[in-house]
Formats: C-alpha cells, sequence, structure tokens
C-alpha cells in the first residue's frame, strides 16, 4: 500500500500518483488494479493543486503546465525547479515509462447531464473514452459515476455511502473502484459547514472494502483555499476544511488518526482481500459477515452492525464479539477483532488562532472611493438589459448598469424594483448609494423594492450587479442568464417606469480594477487618502502595510469587521469575503481568510482590499493558525506524509 496523491488534471482528468519512480506496468482485473502482476489494494488522498497550500507554491499554477511540475514533485521532493513546456507522456510521468501515475480520469459525472444533451451525449461519452485510451499511456482510464464507461474504461463510484450506493462495475473483468470519498462539502456563502465523523467516514470505507472495493480515494483528503476569484457560486474561500487535513494542511483529528489506523489494520488484510475467496452471511437482524479466505494460508473478516441504536452481540466461529451502534469490526485473522470503525481511539485536536496585528492604526491606512458611473460616462449602451457573463467575459465579478430618465410629476413614492439572475445587486440613485440584495446558493435569481428619493429634473440610476462565481455544473452552462432581468420604478397612484426594454449605459469591471490598483507599481494611479473613520461608505479601496508573523504557521486574515469585498496581499488575490451573509444560526459563514505565507515578505506587505458595503478597517486582523490536543498544548506538525 503505497503513499499516494490525487490530483485534478483541471478541468476533466484525474491522475492517480505514486510516490516512487520505476518502470510499473498496471492493468486491472475484476478484483483490483495489477500493478507488476501483483493486485493492489489502495487508499488515495485528493489535493487540488490550485488550492494547496504554501508548502508546494513554489509553482505558479496559473499556467497549464504546472502540473506536470507538481506531479514531478511528488516522484522527486527535493527538486525545486524544473524546465515548463513539458507534457506528462513525453516526460515519461507514466508509471509504464517509469513515473508516478497508475490511473486516470477521463470526464466528471457526466452521466448527471448526460440526458440533456440526448444522443449527442451518448456519443461524447464513447468520444471521451476512445480519446482517451488512443492516447496509450499505459495507465487505467476510469469515469466517474459514468454506469455505461465503455471498455476498457472502468465506471466508479463518488459519494459518502458507496459500500451501499454503488451498482458495482459494468463488467466483471472491471474492480470496484471509489474515486471520490467525500469527507466533507464544499460550504457556500449563509450556509453552515458539514460535519462529517471520522467514525462515518471509516464505516463506509470498511464497508466498501467488505464488498469487494479495492481502492478508495478520499475527495478531500487535504483542503485548500478557493484564491482570486476561482471559487465557483457562493461557494466560500475554504474548501474541504473539514478534510483530515484541513485548509492550511493541519491535522483535523480524530479525523486523520483514526483514517491512518485503519489504513494499517486493512493492509494486514491484504493477502486474503485480494487473492482469498468471498463469501458473506447474516449473523444478526441488522448485523452481516463478509469474509476472505485463502485455503488454510490467510482469512480476514469483517462484521457489520447496521443498527445505528445499540449494540450488538453477534456470533462468529465460535465465538462472540461485541459490535458498537453502526459500526463494523475487522478481524484480520478470522478470530480476532483488533479494529472497530466506531471506537476511535485518537485524541481529538482543536484549532488555535492567534492573534499576531490589528490594524487598527487610522495612520496606517489609506483609502480610494471608487467612483459611480452615471449613463453618460458609459460607452456600451443597448436598448435592452444585456445578460452579464456574455458582457463580462468573466474578466470581473462586476458589471455596472445604468440609466437616466427624469420623472413627471405624477410620480409619487416611488419605489425601484429589481429582478435578477445574478447573486448580488447594489442599487445607487444621483450616485448615493440606496440598498443591496442577494440570492442564495439555493434561490437561483431574487428581487428588492427600494424605496428610493426622485429630483424633479433628470434622475441618474445606477446598478452594480455581482458575481460571486460561476455556476460549477449542470448541462447547457453557457445558456445560464445571468444579471438583471426585469427593472422598474413603481409609483404610488400612477402606472410604473418600466425599464427592462430602455436606453441602457454599461461599464465592464471596477475603476479600480481596470487600474490595476492592486499592483504595486500602479498604486499611484488613483490619489490614496486618510481614512476617513467617521463614515463607512460602500466601494472603498483600503490599503495599509504590514510585517509577516514571526515562525511559519498558516497565516489569516480576520476580516469580521466588514461585509463584503474582495483582499489582496502583495497583488496576489486572496479571494471574495462575504462576512454579512449569515447562516440560519445567525453567524458568518467565514471570518478568516487565509493567505498563504509564500505570498508574503518579511516587512513591508502591501494590503489592499476592497469593500463593497461599508465595514470598519481598522478591526481586521492578521492570525497564525496552529493545532493542538484538547488536553495538551502540544502543537502538531503540519503536512504529514499520506500513509
Amino acid at each position: 500500500m503505497k503513499a499516494m496523491v490525487v490530483v485534478w488534471w483541471w478541468i476533466y482528468v484525474l491522475v492517480v500518483v505514486q510516490a516512487k519512480a520505476g518502470e510499473d506496468n498496471v492493468t486491472y482485473d475484476g478484483r483490483s488494479l495489477i500493478i507488476n502482476g501483483q493486485r493492489k489494494l489502495l487508499f488515495s488522498g485528493s489535493i487540488h493543486y490550485p488550492r494547496s497550500t504554501p508548502q508546494i507554491r513554489d509553482f505558479h499554477f496559473g499556467c497549464t503546465m504546472s502540473l506536470v511540475l507538481f506531479i514531478e514533485q511528488i516522484m522527486s521532493p527535493l527538486r525545486t525547479s524544473l524546465p515548463n513546456n513539458k507534457l506528462m507522456k513525453s516526460e515519461g510521468l507514466y508509471a509504464s515509462q517509469g513515473g508516478p501515475i497508475i490511473l486516470s480520469q477521463i470526464e466528471n459525472e457526466y452521466q448527471n447531464v448526460e440526458a440533456a444533451f440526448h444522443e449527442g451525449g451518448v456519443a461524447y461519452v464513447k468520444w471521451a473514452a476512445k480519446m482517451a485510451v488512443d492516447l496509450g499511456t499505459g495507465a487505467p482510464w476510469v469515469m466517474c459515476k459514468q454506469t455505461d464507461a465503455p471498455d476498457p474504461v472502468i465506471n466508479t463510484c463518488n459519494g459518502m455511502r458507496c459500500g451501499e450506493t454503488f451498482g458495482g462495475p459494468n463488467s466483471p473483468d472491471k474492480p470496484s473502484l471509489w474515486t471520490e470519498d467525500w469527507t466533507s462539502q464544499y460550504q457556500v456563502y449563509g450556509g453552515e459547514p458539514y460535519i462529517r465523523s471520522a467514525e462515518d467516514i471509516a464505516f463506509h470505507v470498511t464497508l466498501f472494502i467488505a464488498r469487494n472495493g479495492s481502492y478508495v480515494n478520499y475527495y478531500m483528503y487535504h483542503g485548500g483555499t478557493n484564491l482570486g476569484r476561482t471559487s465557483s457560486a457562493y461557494v466560500i474561500t475554504s474548501y474541504y476544511d473539514q478534510a483530515p487535513l484541513d485548509e492550511y494542511g493541519l491535522l483535523r483529528q480524530p479525523k486523520w488518526g483514526h483514517l491512518k489506523e485503519l489504513h494499517a489494520v486493512v493492509k494486514n488484510c491484504s493477502t486474503p482481500l485480494l487473492q482469498g475467496v468471498p463469501s458473506n452471511f447474516s449473523i444478526g437482524p441488522l448485523q452481516q459477515a463478509y469474509v476472505f479466505e485463502q485455503g488454510r494460508e490467510a482469512c480476514a473478516a469483517f462484521l457489520v452492525n447496521e443498527d445505528s441504536t445499540k449494540n450488538a452481540t453477534v456470533q462468529f466461529r465460535d465465538k462472540s464479539f461485541e459490535l458498537l451502534p453502526k459500526s463494523i469490526g475487522i478481524l484480520p485473522d478470522c478470530q480476532n477483532m483488533v479494529f472497530n470503525t466506531a471506537e476511535v481511539r485518537t485524541m481529538p485536536n482543536k484549532r488555535i488562532t492567534t492573534v499576531s496585528k490589528v490594524f487598527d492604526a487610522v495612520s496606517s491606512w489609506t483609502e480610494w472611493k471608487e467612483e459611480i458611473p452615471n449613463f453618460l460616462d458609459t460607452s456600451l449602451q443597448s436598448d435592452s438589459l444585456l445578460e452579464q457573463m456574455n458582457t463580462t467575459k468573466d474578466v470581473s465579478d462586476y458589471l455596472w448598469y445604468t440609466f437616466s430618465f427624469q420623472p413627471n410629476s405624477t410620480c409619487s413614492q416611488p419605489v425601484l424594483h429589481i429582478e435578477s439572475l445574478g447573486h448580488v445587486a447594489h442599487s445607487y440613485i444621483n450616485s448615493k448609494f440606496v440598498e443591496t440584495g442577494h440570492g442564495s446558493h439555493d434561490t437561483k435569481g431574487f428581487s428588492m423594492d427600494v424605496p428610493i428619493s426622485l429630483n424633479d429634473g433628470m434622475n441618474n440610476v445606477s446598478i452594480l450587479s455581482v458575481l460571486v462565481g460561476l455556476q460549477d455544473s449542470g448541462a447547457y452552462l453557457e445558456r445560464k442568464y445571468t444579471g438583471l432581468s426585469i427593472v422598474n420604478i413603481l409609483c404610488s397612484g400612477s402606472n410604473p417606469y418600466d425599464f427592462t426594454n430602455y436606453t441602457w449605459g454599461y461599464q465592464i469591471g471596477l475603476k479600480g480594477e481596470k487600474l490595476e490598483i492592486c499592483k504595486e507599481e500602479n498604486l499611484e494611479k488613483v490619489e490614496w487618502s486618510e481614512l476617513d473613520d467617521s463614515t463607512n461608505t460602500s466601494l472603498t479601496w483600503y490599503k495599509t502595510t504590514f510585517d509577516a508573523p514571526v515562525g511559519d504557521d498558516p497565516i489569516a486574515l480576520n476580516m469580521s469587521s466588514m461585509q463584503k469585498g474582495q483582499v489582496w496581499v502583495n497583488e496576489q488575490s486572496i479571494g471574495r469575503y462575504w462576512v454579512s451573509f449569515h447562516t440560519p444560526k445567525g453567524n458568518p459563514s467565514q471570518i478568516l481568510y487565509h493567505v498563504p505565507r509564500s505570498y508574503l515578505k518579511p516587512s513591508g506587505n502591501v494590503l489592499i482590499v476592497l469593500e463593497e458595503l461599508s465595514g470598519d478597517p481598522l478591526q481586521i486582523s492578521l492570525n497564525t493558525i496552529s493545532v493542538a490536543n484538547f488536553n495538551s498544548p502540544n502543537y502538531y506538525n503540519h503536512l504529514p506524509h499520506l500513509i
């Protein structure tokens, strides 16, 4: 059982690599993957290189070839710089060439949307499989959640309970593989974190192995950070922070330790699991035994208690065993139970957040207020409401919709009515902020009705439509409409003004974005002024400097005093923050935002904050992150080796 890591070859190829070199012939049969003629029982853990922690951020993951560099680093960790312009196969990175890649994935859960494409979807699956196989990499290919994966591509399972939900390979000659065992779920703004217990993960992994599974990949094993604008719609920057290794690369106990113990026990069962004859039979109303026997040489048993409410005493081979609720006991010799999935022997730990610096000195900040465009300021104009993504081409989260009009005397108690299929809308009347509205991850679109005041003469209406990431799944994504869909001004006692089909002016992005004022060479393109802490106005850019905290603990900004916006450190985007979007329990979904140490200099680091609404930058703090046992001050080292 070799040390393994799984990486996504963005967007649609998954590769499984082992941390060794040496030419390997990789095939498979109906039991497992076969490496150099030997069946293998494998565990691996997903880490996304674009979201990865500082220890592997010597490479710039914006370029395509960074994945090659990342995989080469896994194969040879001591190498620190490698030439660019390489391809996987040409660089000999497949196992058959002496490289570490032993398994590849083409597409990702395509069957979820295949039906929407009718016959074209079926044809595409066949084409994708043939294209992958024809590459001649020497490594098997898989398609996850694709029950009709064409031979020789292996159909695999994704989910939390594949031991229960997986229908099995679509051919008796293919092994049972679990390509995504979800250790948690990604979290969205407005949503609570999903906490999956170590016991639950261990139960379902063991059940999958007991039911002839031979490969489990944890998704994610190492959490990460959605830096820049890479988060999908409404997703926070902290990605799978509840994984065995969290967002910062720190141990998440007892998850990490409990799974490590499970892997060691399963490894001791490898011979009967891979070579023995499987059987299963009932040992109680909600209890089952799975047995693997290799003649008289080896035997392993898995005793399953499906009852989630009480212990079960079962008889197996003339011995009595006590099984905890919803648990599996593992007997590597069919005689002694050495591990129970519900019995956690690893001590839990806790995350320690230590304030290193509070940015509370007024004199240390400067600010620049974003200009609010009016209709006459715009060069792009249309007689209708334009779709946001087609207009911005995703160069910015922001699109200004502007128009001018003069009301008649009969419009009393005016109300601005906005309907949007975007995510957020900030409204301005005559350059003054009025109100904001937003949707949610589960609500596609929103509306807002805002009482406004109008001048007797010409009025300028400016609406900033904001996307918080793009949709990450579903058929026909290119046809999804985003942005404003209806805009009216309602008047008491008279007909409304309908501006849906009207002459609109558009500005793509913010002026600060266009000037790239987050970059050091462009800082002086705007006139920064002293911080005005008497009023908190919308669309304000803030700037300050700081020194890096001493040590090597991970670092995060506490943005709890702000509302919504983006952050940059030394020109690098830390991502979007949205503190004001609370969960049903009334808490911010996220207040800590990871700052990779590799982004920092010892001193003179430049922090830029764009606040869309209003906030208090004087309460932003810089924190170090560590973990310790609940009963001990001792800290764990981060980024341990996978087993």
